[in-house]
């Protein structure tokens, strides 16, 4: 009798792609990239954004390390997203976008339900979203994301070189944190702000002619006389249905206004410019028909000894202009007098101090100390405490011109 052996047929070593394992990951992969690119354009900004999440958790004592712990943030986006897509340290990977997702996903619905944040941003200025809409967005990507998860032993890296892949990672982290750093130190690659350079500092305080305005509901509370039942309508159903015809019904207390369609909203609407004496010079510096430089510090007592430097160097630079050149140059903060007062003795500023609230401050130059250079109200250029140039340069650049 022969011997008969039976073989199994032989398995495909290569297995077929997870389709949907793919999708999930460039999806995720590419939104983490943008979104952590996106906020290192301006991590300052997204520090002051943190620092109002700082608030309503209790946790002011990060308010110092808002801007530094910005740049962290948008890096390890950035860092997640691309070795997701790389397929380098997949489980890893995974592990941190879950937690990553459920911790915004909580603070996104924290901030919607109990209305403590207006926006949550999550994409900078580029891409405003409300709290709400971050939160679903946030859902959405928790559902991509628990597919990774789920599917995390299958992510490998799409190159098979371990030194590759190491060199890349190294990479990857040197460039995530070198653009925070960098946009820290010399402002963002791409302003957002209502203060870019080009813009016009009146024009964008005014609303133009035609312009959509707010539209507002009214809510009347009603009462009738005779049966003492009480009931709401609008104005609008108050006017179809003629209620004010039966003279059984009033009117009780004012009625109650809701906003139901925003109209055109004014880019610069906070902007108020004032001395010591809280006399309003608002138009007087925006519109000085000569080059005008401003320079801004939120608050003075914020300083380090490197800023206090930087700004020695501001003030001697145009003060040396000042002796060959038609110009003016103001402090805008929004610190005490006490303070400035302080600040002026200490460097004897050529600077002539003028008061603001902290929050246009805030969107003029992305550094404490910055300085703008206005005309006519136009910025002209803005400059960051590490990039204000020499004399020479702002006399070949701008003052050769005149």
């Amino acid at each position: 009798m022969s011997n008969t052996s039976y073989y199994a047929p032989l398995k495909n070593d290569k297995s077929s792609p997870d389709i949907l394992l793919w999708i999930s990951r460039l999806f995720v992969g590419l939104l983490f990239i943008f979104s952590g690119l996106i906020k290192a354009n301006d991590p300052m900004g997204f520090g002051f954004k943190l620092q109002e999440y700082f608030h309503v958790l209790h946790l002011n004592f990060l308010n110092d390390y808002a801007t530094w712990i910005a740049v962290a943030i948008c890096a390890f986006e950035i860092i997640l997203g691309a070795l997701l897509v790389l397929g380098i340290a997949g489980r890893k990977v995974a592990w941190g976008l879950l937690l990553l997702i459920i911790f915004f996903t909580f603070l996104t619905f924290y901030s919607a339900f109990f209305e403590v944040v207006s926006s949550c941003g999550c994409f900078g200025d580029a891409i405003p979203l409300t709290p709400w809409q971050s939160f679903i967005k946030d859902l959405v990507l928790l559902v991509f994301i628990l597919v990774i998860f789920v599917k995390r032993k299958k992510i490998v890296p799409l190159i098979a070189s371990s030194f590759t892949n190491n060199l890349l990672s190294f990479f990857v982290i040197i460039l995530s944190f070198g653009i925070g750093i960098y946009t820290i130190s010399y402002l963002p690659f791409v302003d957002f702000l209502p203060y870019k350079e080009g813009n016009n500092i009146p024009k964008l305080m005014e609303i133009p002619e035609g312009a959509e305005q707010d539209e507002y509901e009214h809510i009347y509370a009603l009462k009738n006389k005779t049966t003492n039942e009480e009931k709401k309508m609008t104005d609008k159903e108050y006017m179809d249905q003629k209620i004010w015809e039966d003279e059984n019904w009033e009117v009780i207390g004012e009625p109650e206004s809701k906003l139901i369609k925003k109209g055109y909203q004014v880019p610069i609407p906070d902007l108020i410019i004032s001395d010591a004496e809280g006399n309003d010079l608002t138009q007087e510096v925006i519109n000085n028909p000569y080059y005008n430089f401003v320079v801004t510090s939120v608050d003075v007592t914020k300083l380090s000894p490197t800023d206090f430097i930087a700004l020695d160097k501001i003030n001697q630079t145009i003060r040396d202009l000042s002796t060959e050149y038609n110009i003016r140059a103001i402090l805008l903060t929004a610190s005490s007098s006490d303070n400035v007062n302080y600040l002026n003795d200490q460097l004897d500023l050529v600077l002539e101090s003028f008061y603001a609230d902290a929050v246009p401050l805030k969107s003029m130059v992305r550094s404490n100390p910055g300085v703008m250079l206005l005309q006519n109200g136009t910025v002209i250029k803005k400059w960051s405490k590490h990039a204000f140039p020499s004399k020479e340069k702002l006399i070949e650049t701008y003052f050769k011109k005149q």
